[in-house]
């Protein structure tokens, strides 16, 4: 088993933005090359190489600076940062997303599963391959196609899908293809992992509204910034089996007996 990282939505020569972004962050900062390689942990050397475009950091390495320069690893690697240069809106749907994936021998991704005790660590370690690396992974030959992740749902708002499903979902590249009426997995930064029926497209600076299927539940939105992942609901695992059709009642009868009575008017009248 090994892990990939998959670069979402990324330009082709993402990694030609890296070096001219490291060069004009560290003289922004007033540091020397030196002087930046201390504060970050690697050796002066591979700063030059990395400017020099001879080299390219590994991804951890990528958070790393990202963070000390304060800037989104989204940007850092996607936009020419300059002096004229400002960041896009977090919940830009064209935005680059990082998404690490585990792949087994043949590399067949595997689909990842985030069980409820390891929900809350999801939301710092969805981008991070080791965390990734620990999650109870299986494979299922009817996914073949597109890269997939599973989460246990927890509570009753989407019943009859009832607290401990999972659902496997798709992950949606970008989130202007979210389509309203179908249920998604969001994550986001103040909610965590919700399993809900989405309301409405996505837009830029335009809630998301989040519809639960049990009608005891009022509807809400969140703010594009607030999201960090969707994924697209492609099937469910349960140890739920539904309960069998209620016996016929004499109400139920009638009625369909006078809807039986309609429809034979309504053939004979044609």
């Amino acid at each position: 088993m090994s892990i990939k990282i998959l670069i979402i939505l990324a330009i082709p020569n993402f990694m030609s933005k890296i070096p001219s972004n490291i060069k004009f962050l560290r003289k922004k900062k007033g540091l020397t090359q030196q002087q930046f390689a201390d504060a970050v942990g690697i050796k002066r050397s591979l700063v030059g190489a990395y400017e020099e475009e001879r080299a390219d950091p590994k991804y951890d390495l990528l958070k790393k600076i990202a963070l000390f320069f304060d800037v989104s690893i989204d940007d850092f690697i996607n936009e020419t940062i300059n002096e004229k240069w400002a960041p896009k809106p977090k919940g830009n749907p064209a935005n680059l997303r990082v998404l690490s994936i585990s792949v087994d021998k043949d590399d067949n991704e595997n689909i990842e599963l985030v069980p409820l005790k390891a929900s809350a660590g999801y939301l710092n370690g969805y981008a991070d391959p080791e965390y990734v690396a620990e999650l109870p992974k299986f494979y299922l030959p009817m996914f073949k196609q597109g890269t997939h992740r599973a989460f246990e749902i927890k509570g009753d708002s989407m019943l009859p899908l009832v607290s401990g499903t999972i659902i496997i979902g798709e992950y949606v590249e970008n989130w202007a293809d979210v389509k309203p009426a179908e249920t998604y997995v969001v994550i986001s930064k103040n909610d965590g992992i919700v399993y809900k029926r989405i309301g409405n497209k996505f837009k830029e600076n335009k809630p998301l509204k989040l519809i639960s299927d049990n009608p005891v539940y009022e509807p809400y939105e969140i703010t594009g910034e607030d999201v960090l992942e969707i994924w697209k609901a492609k099937a469910y695992i349960s140890t739920h089996f539904p309960l069998p059709a209620p016996e016929p009642t004499l109400e139920s009868l009638t009625s369909m007996m006078a809807q039986m009575q309609r429809s034979i008017s309504n053939l004979q009248s044609n």
